[in-house]
């Protein structure tokens, strides 16, 4: 298996069963794992920010970096590669609450928030979830099965 690493404000999409999207440290930052199991297309996006707003110019030069412009990316990337929006499965990990002790920023329930609103808007549901807390993350997309795992401090787990 080939491992592909999706960085900070970063998105990948591939068709080939023989790669693992990856994605670390997941604090308040939100990872985005879809998969086609007809066509078995498989992408991971990992936003740092709910709203492009807060900098149309970084935006422009970097869409994943926000949810409002890196999910759409990531679904007609997907598209492109043949997957259809009814197969979809979603799975979202992250929106830890991290060196914010007393919730002044809120980012990751900022992000998680975005995301939910996002995808409801556009009739996609949410299939699993590993979000909130104080803990980061790891998330994998092994593309030959579309199996999602988290992993944190102790723990491993599927999603």
């Amino acid at each position: 298996m080939r491992t592909v690493v999706v960085d900070i404000a970063d998105l990948k999409v591939s068709n080939d069963p023989d790669t693992i999207l990856i994605t670390y440290s997941l604090g308040s930052c939100i990872a985005l794992a879809i998969y086609d199991p007809a066509a078995r297309v498989g992408g991971l996006l990992h936003f740092m920010l709910p709203e492009s707003a807060l900098s149309p110019e970084k935006a422009q030069a970097n869409p994943a970096m926000f949810c409002d412009t890196g999910v759409p990316r990531l679904f007609h990337a997907a598209y492109e590669l043949g997957a259809q929006k009814s197969r979809l499965q979603v799975k979202v990990a992250g929106g830890a609450m991290l060196l914010d002790e007393n919730g002044t920023f809120n980012i990751g329930k900022r992000n998680y928030l975005a995301l939910r609103k996002l995808l409801w808007k556009n009739g996609v549901l949410i299939d699993a979830e590993d979000v909130g807390g104080s803990i980061s993350r790891t998330v994998s997309v092994n593309l030959a099965t579309g199996a999602v795992t988290v992993k944190s401090r102790n723990r491993e787990k599927p999603l």
